[in-house]
């Protein structure tokens, strides 16, 4: 949101302008007209992904995983992994493969996907250390009036609350869930996407 606001060298600007370099190589390709052009360009566009994801996984994501909970940092790790697939594959495939190409589009796609969830989507977690949520329960929470039956007679309240939550998050395209941890308490999160 306000991304503007950072120093060149923060982190976060740096991955910004990261992403914005690639995401430009994507452009540059599917204009290029010749193919010696579109190899150039998938050359280029391999090592700054391979530079980036170096520096993603080993610099930015130990850090913030503990704040962003292990669900979306897993999901995050799986499209490295797709994209690293990917990369080594165009790596080895010569470029007057005609589905070297192909391939580039694919990874470029999910890239981009990606990008727009790293950049789009704005968490607010919620923490305490007190109950723990079974995994048959973590939706039915989120049931107008729904009480679990730790809770219910025992802490005052209605149900009515993380109904509201979920429905208002909804309402403005976002996602509620829920983890929770015998040991470590429960996180109730929301994503909300950043206009």
């Amino acid at each position: 949101m306000f991304d503007w606001m950072l120093p060149e060298t923060h982190a976060i600007a740096i991955l910004k302008k990261d992403h914005d370099t690639v995401k430009g190589l994507f452009e540059e390709f599917q204009k290029a007209e010749t193919q010696a052009r579109r190899t150039k360009l998938v050359d280029q566009a391999l090592t700054e992904l391979k530079i980036h994801a170096i520096l993603e996984e080993e610099i930015f994501y130990p850090t913030v995983r503990a704040h962003v909970g292990r669900d979306i940092m897993n999901e995050a790790d799986e499209e490295h992994h797709v994209a690293k697939v990917l990369i080594a594959e165009l790596d080895t495939i010569d470029a007057k493969n005609d589905h070297r190409d192909a391939k580039f589009t694919v990874l470029a796609e999910s890239v981009r996907h990606h990008i727009r969830e790293e950049e789009t989507e704005m968490l607010v977690q919620v923490r305490n250390e007190g109950s723990f949520i079974p995994e048959d329960e973590r939706e039915k929470v989120f049931q107008r009036f729904y009480r679990g039956p730790d809770t219910a007679g025992r802490i005052a309240g209605t149900g009515i609350g993380l109904s509201v939550v979920k429905r208002i998050t909804e309402a403005h395209q976002g996602r509620t869930w829920v983890k929770s941890d015998p040991e470590g308490g429960t996180t109730f999160v929301l994503s909300l996407p950043k206009r």
